[in-house]
């Protein structure tokens, strides 16, 4: 993609403006939070308590409105007090000399970039603080006066921690909404393996399931029952699904099993929406009755035989267990010690030192991100006091702000903010000059920017900072600010932080088209490592682990997202693909997915500890982990790569006679030859 295509592209991606859905009931909780501490600051404190308290109000609700599954009231209580600790640390070595503080800039803005490593919540408080340490630490002039405005900044933060401790809004609604988007992610796949019976399925709702699922104690301890059981349910269903439609292990392409096939995939859908309603809103689980009535049928032996019959069973009584788990007050009681824990925060510390430890490498993109930072910043600064503006803090607060680990963010969101910013800041001027406000209306008037904010960020970058800006306007002029001081200083060093910005990654940028072989490789590894792992079970039924093909399944999945990310990211790059053009990528990944269903077929018949090994299925499945690590390798080293050893093992004498195992089997094969044919030059 050339310069100027992406710049285009990335523009209009800035602008745009998303349909999502909204939530003005924690939108009106927080403007509320930060209308309490603004008044109060006003009527006992004076206009510059009013907006310390104001910016650790207003950092602490966007904490809590990020896509986090930590509880809301720890995001809120950790961004105020971060934030308070930073301002005051700020004063005590700004106050002194201006190198100092330039100094303490670049080491806040290294670690708030580094900080990214541990999640896109971490590294977007840790950026606002940066962010708002650069306008906190001009408003007090002693030290004392520092440690009262670090006191109110954290204030603002407890505030909001309390009102969504005393005033929650949809309790566990997060939670409900990712298990709910679970099970009707699968509706729909059943209703699509109808017509397509090889239809692929995305993972990433079960995902986003397992990693909302994942809480903490206290949480685990709280958590509605319909909230424990289902996912895993939802887990064990997905095989189930897939290997009834599939002609190659399940029942025949036509005929009467088929269309019987049909109908169960219908019922299964229907049956799976009605638990997705129940848990998204905590009612009761009304299941259609004609879908109860397929599911049970009496003449499934009569209809099926041998594998489609076992899934046809499994389907059913697999469902059962949803209803009765996702059924409020069903007596089923949530045990908190089979609950995944999410470490507390005080445990969570050494887990963030040791993922930045692991990006202090050459060629981490993190890293990378944390230098453009910096060095960001620290011009940005330099050139706000240089030029003949006031409020020289808005150039460096501008590119903290947009800059973001990859490119297409980073430059839309550069674009975004200078667009929102001319409009927020158009929109409230005018409304100054206009109505002339107070001191006590300007603070309404920030109350309501900010409340808007709320409800919009969601929709799109441009919106959220056309409200922060006029926040911004209405908030200093709550302090006796002219507009007429901010406009034109703020437009100007506005720009100047967004183009330092994009600078920053066209001069030193981390690229992820040249990286997308890595991707497609660990992908390759993961997805033969999850197929061998379950070959393995059939090759010992009786010692064999079964969490081995849990925890290979969601490393194929970790490594399917890794790439799909990466992939997404490379479309926007101005670079050229280097060795992987965009269809071999996309016949590449179909292939791979393929892959990743055709052993989730065999996962779904995994034998029990009874039954007797499988003949050749160790030796096929060493034969897989061999050739997909070989294969892995030979993507990185940009050739193409080869299957002769799975080949040979299924035309050994010792192979899988023809059943669920031979005939899953030839489909691996098949899928590992259209990634070596899609990565043919």
């Amino acid at each position: 993609m050339s310069w100027l295509r992406a710049l285009r592209d990335t523009a209009r991606s800035g602008m745009t403006v998303e349909r999502t859905r909204l939530e003005p009931l924690i939108a009106v909780r927080a403007a509320v939070g930060l209308a309490i501490v603004i008044g109060a600051g006003l009527a006992f404190l004076g206009p510059g308590a009013a907006a310390s308290s104001a910016f650790g109000a207003f950092m602490a609700a966007i904490a809590t409105l990020q896509q986090s599954w930590r509880p809301r009231p720890v995001l809120a209580l950790a961004s105020g007090l971060t934030l308070a600790v930073s301002t005051f640390i700020g004063y005590l070595v700004g106050s002194s000399q201006t190198g100092l503080f330039l100094l303490l800039l670049a080491v806040w803005a290294f670690a708030a970039g580094l900080v990214w490593a541990a999640g896109p919540t971490a590294g977007i408080i840790a950026s606002g603080n940066v962010a708002i340490m650069l306008v906190t630490v001009t408003l007090p002039t002693s030290v004392p006066q520092a440690a009262g405005h670090a006191a109110m900044i954290a204030a603002g933060g407890v505030v909001q921690t309390l009102l969504i401790v005393l005033f929650p809004v949809r309790r566990w609604g997060a939670q409900r909404d990712a298990l709910a988007d679970a099970l009707a992610a699968e509706a729909d796949y059943a209703r699509r393996l109808r017509h397509y019976p090889v239809a692929s399925f995305d993972p990433e709702p079960l995902m986003k399931a397992r990693d909302a699922a994942t809480v903490t104690v206290r949480q685990a301890r709280r958590r509605p029952a319909e909230l424990h059981g289902a996912r895993g349910l939802a887990e064990r269903i997905r095989p189930v699904l897939a290997s009834l439609a599939d002609p190659a292990v399940g029942a025949p392409a036509e005929g009467p099993a088929r269309e019987r096939v049909r109908e169960l995939l219908e019922a299964a859908g229907a049956v799976l929406d009605a638990a997705a309603h129940a848990i998204r809103h905590g009612d009761p689980v009304r299941p259609p009755a004609p879908a109860s009535a397929v599911l049970k049928a009496p003449d499934l032996a009569e209809v099926f035989r041998g594998a489609p019959l076992r899934a046809a069973r499994r389907l059913a009584a697999l469902l059962d267990d949803v209803l009765e788990t996702a059924e409020p007050g069903s007596g089923r009681t949530a045990d908190p010690a089979e609950a995944m824990l999410r470490p507390t925060v005080p445990a969570l510390v050494p887990l963030v030192l040791k993922a930045v430890r692991a990006e202090l490498r050459p060629g981490s993109p993190v890293l990378r991100h944390a230098v453009r930072v910096t060095a960001a910043a620290c011009a940005g600064y330099l050139i706000g006091h240089a030029l003949p503006f006031g409020h020289a803090y808005w150039a460096p607060m501008a590119s903290v702000m947009v800059m973001r680990p990859d490119f297409t963010q980073t430059w839309s969101r550069a674009v975004a903010r200078f667009g929102g910013t001319l409009v927020g800041v158009g929109v409230a001027t005018a409304i100054v000059r206009l109505a002339q406000p107070g001191m006590y209306l300007s603070g309404l008037l920030a109350v309501v920017s900010a409340g808007l904010m709320y409800v919009l960020m969601r929709t799109g970058y441009a919106v959220g900072q056309a409200f922060v800006s006029a926040y911004v306007v209405f908030l200093l002029g709550m302090g006796g600010v002219r507009w007429d001081q901010t406009v034109p200083d703020r437009i100007a060093l506005t720009l100047v932080g967004g183009v330092l910005a994009m600078l920053a990654y066209a001069v030193y940028p981390a690229w992820e088209t040249p990286r997308l072989r890595t991707r497609l490789a660990d992908w390759i590894a993961a997805d033969g490592r999850y197929a061998a792992a379950v070959l393995g079970q059939y090759a010992d039924p009786a010692g064999a682990r079964r969490a081995d093909v849990r925890e290979a399944l969601l490393a194929a999945r970790d490594a399917r997202i890794a790439w799909q990310e990466a992939l997404e990211r490379a479309e926007g790059e101005p670079v050229r693909h280097r060795g992987l053009s965009r269809a071999a990528a996309e016949g590449a990944g179909d292939a791979l997915a393929a892959l990743g269903r055709n052993a989730m077929l065999l996962e779904a018949h995994l034998p029990d500890r009874a039954h007797a090994p499988v003949p050749g299925a160790a030796e096929l499945a060493r034969a897989l982990r061999e050739a997909t690590e070989a294969g892995a390798k030979a993507v990185r080293e940009r050739r193409v790569p080869r299957w002769d050893g799975v080949r040979e093992a299924l035309a050994a004498p010792y192979a899988p006679q023809p059943g669920v195992v031979r005939g899953a089997a030839e489909l691996l094969l098949d899928s590992l030859d259209e990634v070596s044919e899609a990565l043919r030059p």
